[in-house]
């Protein structure tokens, strides 16, 4: 597993003042067994505009993959190299995804990783190589690509030797 996170969350005292209000690792982390990925919340908003008051931890709760309705999700993911994928089902993410949400059009997955979500997804590749597989084409990624995923069918697959690891930002969308 790659180094632990330091999340710095920042506020407001009773003055107004700017101040650290938490600094350590986040309190959400998420090991995946089937596919050895471990997700790291970092912060949760359940609207946009986002509240941005209060001294709760928006971070520490469970949340599935997507973001709340109208809201935004971002966490840290470390993909390990892929296991053996023998006796794993082929909608492994999908299912756990659950809903429509997680099936969009249905189409049948080409990995057990593949899933999709209805949100925008903004990912920066911090560290590692891995592969973005879609529908029927695949793209390599280095450390410093950066992915606009517009609600498609994808899977990520680290091919590699060493851990990839990704920062997501998911905002809740729509289709017209």
């Amino acid at each position: 597993m790659e180094r632990e996170v330091r999340r710095v969350v920042t506020g407001h005292d009773e003055t107004g003042k700017a101040i650290v209000l938490m600094d350590g690792p986040s309190p959400n982390t998420v090991a995946r067994e089937a596919t050895g990925t471990v997700a790291r919340l970092m912060w949760v908003a359940d609207a946009t505009p986002a509240d941005i008051s209060g001294r709760t931890d928006a971070a520490a709760r469970k949340i599935g993959i997507p973001p709340p309705e109208g809201g935004s999700v971002f966490r840290l993911v470390d993909f390990p190299p892929a296991p053996d994928l023998a006796g794993i089902p082929a909608d492994l993410m999908a299912r756990d995804l659950g809903g429509e949400q997680a099936t969009g059009n249905a189409r049948p997955p080409r990995h057990p990783y593949m899933h999709r979500t209805r949100s925008i997804d903004y990912a920066v590749i911090v560290s590692g190589e891995i592969d973005m597989l879609l529908d029927d084409s695949e793209v390599h990624l280095r450390a410093g690509d950066v992915v606009v995923q517009r609600g498609t069918n994808h899977a990520w697959v680290n091919r590699g030797t060493e851990v990839c690891r990704i920062a997501f930002v998911l905002i809740d969308a729509r289709e017209r």
